[in-house]
């Protein structure tokens, strides 16, 4: 999941196919169905995101009682109306009226807080759950942010490599001078590792697929100190999408290094597969090497998953990243981004335990 931002942001308003009732406002790729005529292009509003839970008094405010999804009907989910694929909300609440929203998005200004809108965090099951214990020395897993919410994040025609984006649970392994520590994205958020436990789902997935042993000769090849080594974790017990897997699989899909110096350093796509390779893990498909092309990359991001090599559902999405790794002046971290399937989005009984 993405970092919380309810931001002001400049509408860009696009008719609605099958609705004369509505309209689409637009917020970077993103679109979001809203009442016809109750906003025009140019004008500013505040864009609320999918994942979001909402606290009682804005849901009423907006007329959303009982619309939204979860026990509590409070999260921000994209759902489809009339046809149309609507993701997030764009309003104009009245605790912020008379707010400068054009300097608001000038100043990069978050109202989460001012509205209460909190982050979703998905259950965590009990086999992905477990003791744990501090750990500052791991090697932690940024957030891949949606392009949809940062399109200018590639140059058009870059050298980028797209990656299948596996529907499982995030594993994080780090390796410090040999000695592991494994946790899951939501421990991991927290510099927290779990104890060892053949029980817990992460630990056994690394033990059965030779993990450790492969981040030993990771940081043998590279002399380094720490290792970061990120994969996903899916099968049958793990997500809705299960690829086909009665057992967990595992797929590698990143790795960082670092030097006696400390300084973290991602590798290439290129240079990643080759290491992956050669520790013998199994890494996320590739399914794209070539330039930059966003009509392109949205299509292929739907489609049927690659994974199990027999096509068993619906493909959550890319990954993409340029094939020279870099910083984004877009993001301010590292260039990378998700495109994630419309269907995959509003797909039926879906769980996203991480």
């Amino acid at each position: 999941m993405s970092t919380l931002r309810v931001t002001a942001e400049r509408l860009t308003i696009l008719p609605h196919g099958n609705a004369d009732a509505l309209e689409l406002a637009q917020v970077g790729l993103y679109r979001a169905v809203v009442q016809k005529g109750r906003y025009a292009t140019g004008d500013w509003a505040v864009y609320i995101p999918e994942g979001s839970l909402l606290p009682d008094d804005l849901i009423g405010e907006l007329g959303l009682t009982g619309k939204l999804a979860g026990a509590e009907k409070n999260r921000v989910k994209a759902v489809r109306l009339r046809g149309e694929l609507s993701q997030g909300i764009v309003c104009l609440p009245r605790a912020l009226a008379g707010t400068d929203l054009a300097a608001a998005h000038a100043e990069g200004r978050n109202f989460a807080d001012e509205l209460g809108v909190v982050k979703w965090t998905p259950p965590i099951p009990v086999h992905m759950a477990g003791e744990v214990v501090p750990a500052p020395d791991l090697v932690r897993w940024i957030e891949i942010e949606d392009v949809k919410r940062y399109p200018t994040i590639f140059e058009p025609g870059e050298a980028v490599v797209a990656t299948e984006k596996i529907h499982g649970t995030a594993c994080l392994l780090t390796l410090v001078d040999g000695e592991p520590f494994v946790s899951s994205k939501g421990f991991g958020g927290k510099s927290l590792a779990l104890v060892r436990d053949g029980g817990n789902l992460y630990w056994r997935t690394l033990e059965a697929h030779g993990a450790i042993e492969a981040a030993a000769k990771i940081a043998e090849r590279f002399g380094a100190s720490r290792v970061g080594l990120f994969g996903e974790v899916y099968g049958r017990r793990v997500q809705d999408l299960h690829y086909g897997a009665a057992e967990p699989g595992y797929a590698a899909f990143d790795v960082a290094v670092a030097g006696a110096d400390g300084a973290v350093r991602w590798l290439d796509p290129a240079e990643l597969a080759d290491v992956l390779a050669g520790a013998g893990l199994p890494a996320a498909p590739v399914l794209y090497e070539g330039g930059y092309d966003e009509a392109l990359l949205m299509e292929l991001a739907s489609g049927r998953e690659t994974v199990s090599g027999k096509a068993e559902h619906l493909r959550e999405g890319l990954v993409v990243r340029p094939a020279a790794g870099r910083r984004s002046p877009v993001t301010g971290g590292r260039a990378i981004a998700k495109f994630v399937s419309p269907g995959y989005l509003t797909r039926r009984g879906g769980t996203e335990f991480e």
